[in-house]
Parts: C-alpha cells; structure tokens; sequence
C-alpha cells in the first residue's frame, strides 16, 4: 500500500524532511540500499499524533526510494507505546482519529513490498511492540523486554496485531500473551517465536541492516509477490471488522476502569 504523497527524495546524510519542515519524531538514515527509519521522539520514543504523520511520510518515501528497510529506536527504549500523555485528554473522535492513524501506518509497513527488519536495542511496549509486529523480522537486544500488556491498561490488543501475532507465535502462545499481557525478555520471546535472533545491543542494528541488506538482493518483484501472499489472508480479515473492532476498542478505551489505569500508566511517562 502506497501513499499518493509525491515528496522529492532529499536522501543523504542529514534527516530526510518532507514538504517545508524537517521530520522532529522520525529519522531516515541511508545505509546503501537500506533505509533505517528510527523512532526519535525523546528518551521514550512514545507514538503521538505527530510521530504517525511522519512515520507515514517516511515509509512511503523509503518504499519509492530503498531496496529495504530497517525499524529502529534507541537502546534504552525502542518504544514505550502510545504517548498517553499527549493523547488522554483527547475527545472520543480525537482519538479515533488518532487510532485510524495508527492502525493506517501498521498497515503501511505490513504491505511494504520490501524486506523489513525490526531492530529492538531497547524495550518494546505495547504500541511498540505492534510497529515491531508488522516488520518481516524482528531482533532484539540481549536483556531487553517486550510485551503487549493492553489488557492490563483496560483496553484490547488492537484488532490488526491480534492478527499479526496469531500468524507469527501460533494460536496458543498469542493467547498467553493477549489475555495476561506480560512481558519477556529478548531470550524468552526469543523462544516463543516472536523473536527472529537475539543479539547484543552494540551489533544489533548491524545484524539487522546486514539481514535487510541480504533480502534486498533477491529479486524483488519475486519477493514482494510471497510478502503479499503472506500478508493478504490478514488483510482481507482486517478490513472485514475493522470499522467494529475500532469502535470496541474505543468503547473499553473511554470506560471508566480504563481512563483510571492509563492516567497511571501515563505518569511513567
């Protein structure tokens, strides 16, 4: 899936910028073919309404431009989830909106027709454990946990990475991890099969450029036909339920044991 925004390709050692104004959440740094996108939105890397504009700008920029793509944070957080701070005091259609944004970048790099890797030096929660479920790879940093602990704030894993994560770990294990909404660290998810290879976190993002880099040579047209093969079945169910899926998440998101636990989830912030 691509976007109809048509920005020019200013790639070279600086940030790329689209339109006027430089990418503040968001960096694309050129690695060769690779493009690594990294989440840079403070010491948590939280995903706010900014970060989704300019995380879609950028995968369609690197989908044009690159051969592949690696995601990236910091080392100590690759994401901490949805910036809850900046996003509680928002009115029920606010934050649809806000999560038609994100579910529409989820989707973007889940129909990305190239080769992804996801390099995790630091822990992913929730939301960003989510971006990291949409990549074709995922490596994590020895030590470093990772989780989807939505049931534990009130509120369902969304729809799009229920499925995601069914494809990827298997009915049993998604179910461990949908209804307690624990944690692992990089070597138990690592066993599950949510993580692709644990790595040090000094080698990490080379590991991950060198996979992306190897997957950029095949043939491309040939590999983006297995990844939309791989992705459709997920896809067409999404867009099934989608609309009615959206609106039960808004419901528990809006409930009253929710609000509580994410204004105290939102001081950690």
């Amino acid at each position: 899936m691509k976007n109809a925004v048509q920005e020019p390709h200013p790639f070279g050692h600086e940030p790329i910028s689209t339109g006027r104004q430089k990418m503040t959440t968001v960096k694309v740094e050129p690695q060769g073919d690779v493009a690594v996108l990294r989440l840079d939105n403070g010491a948590t890397n939280a995903i706010s309404p900014l970060m989704l504009d300019e995380l879609a700008s950028a995968i369609d920029v690197i989908g044009r431009a690159h051969g592949a793509m690696v995601l990236a944070g910091n080392k100590k957080l690759f994401s901490m989830g949805f910036d809850l701070p900046a996003i509680l005091s928002l009115s029920r259609a606010g934050m649809s909106e806000f999560f038609y944004k994100f579910n529409r970048v989820a989707c973007q790099l889940v129909t990305l027709p190239l080769p992804t890797v996801c390099a995790m030096a630091g822990h992913a929660v929730a939301g960003g454990n989510i971006l990291a479920l949409t990549c074709d790879y995922r490596f994590a940093a020895t030590g470093k946990k990772i989780g989807l602990n939505e049931v534990q704030l009130g509120v369902p894993v969304p729809y799009l990475a229920d499925l995601l994560l069914r494809q990827i770990v298997g009915p049993r294990a998604a179910n461990a991890m949908l209804y307690e909404g624990f944690f692992m660290n990089s070597d138990d998810a690592h066993q599950h099969g949510l993580i692709d290879e644990v790595c040090s976190q000094e080698t990490i993002e080379e590991r991950a450029i060198q996979k992306a880099s190897a997957l950029s040579a095949l043939p491309a047209s040939a590999f983006a036909a297995i990844k939309a093969n791989r992705v459709e079945a997920i896809l067409l169910q999404y867009e099934k339920y989608a609309r009615q899926k959206n609106e039960i998440f808004l419901d528990c998101w809006f409930s009253d044991r929710a609000q509580g636990l994410l204004k105290e989830a939102s001081r950690k912030f």
